[in-house]
């Protein structure tokens, strides 16, 4: 995948339910998942408890519930392995500032949290993470003799993935802030700089923050 100025954006777009805006200007907060991050008869429930919702609400309560579950640590978790956590983190760095400017992310057990400024259409640009790391993952956890549901059929992320531009500053602010607290609320930390695949992480030679003055 190249960097084309010959490449359109989408512009405004929906999948059904909320606006989506896949823009060369715009801000965009992506979130995708393992394959086995959710079992397929709790999302049948879901969908059928929701169903009488209107779409707006049905969208926001739908991602709750999901978020709730994943920080539950639902699957094999995979990414929990410092292997194959550092292949995903080191796969979003590769290509910050020619794809994509990279703003704050964060490589969950079982899923994946992204804040970036896109230089090209956001769908090759996930379809080139989650192709790469697809492929590099299932290599890692077969050499590891780590199993999980899906991977025999040769299946390692979810084909979806969640995406909201940002609206403003205080809405880029408080994504950020999830982001970066997600391990902690999920209770695999006591503060987001704990967490060694995110970017509230000090980098490789910088003090940690109970040293710094």
């Amino acid at each position: 995948m190249d960097s084309d100025s010959r490449v359109t954006f989408k512009g405004w777009y929906s999948r059904g339910y909320l606006p989506h805006l896949d823009s060369g200007n715009s801000l965009q907060s992506i979130t995708f998942r393992l394959a086995d991050s959710l079992p397929q008869e709790k999302l049948m429930q879901l969908e059928h408890d929701l169903v009488r919702m209107p779409k707006t609400e049905m969208e926001l309560e739908r991602r709750k519930a999901i978020e709730q579950w994943l920080d539950s640590g639902m699957g094999a978790c995979l990414l929990a392995h410092p292997a194959l956590a550092q292949l995903v983190q080191d796969t979003l760095l590769r290509f910050d500032g020619e794809r994509y400017r990279l703003i704050a992310w964060c490589v969950m057990p079982n899923h994946v949290h992204m804040l970036i400024e896109p230089m090209i259409p956001l769908s090759p640009i996930v379809q080139s993470w989650k192709s790469y790391t697809g492929r590099e993952g299932r290599k890692t956890a077969a050499e590891l003799g780590l199993g999980a549901p899906g991977l025999a059929s040769g299946r390692f992320w979810m084909r979806e993935f969640w995406d909201r531009f940002i609206r403003n500053d205080e809405h880029l602010q408080q994504v950020i802030r999830f982001i970066h607290e997600n391990p902690v609320k999920a209770g695999l930390c006591a503060a987001p700089a704990e967490w060694r695949w995110s970017s509230a992480h000090p980098p490789l030679g910088a003090p940690s923050p109970s040293s710094a003055h």
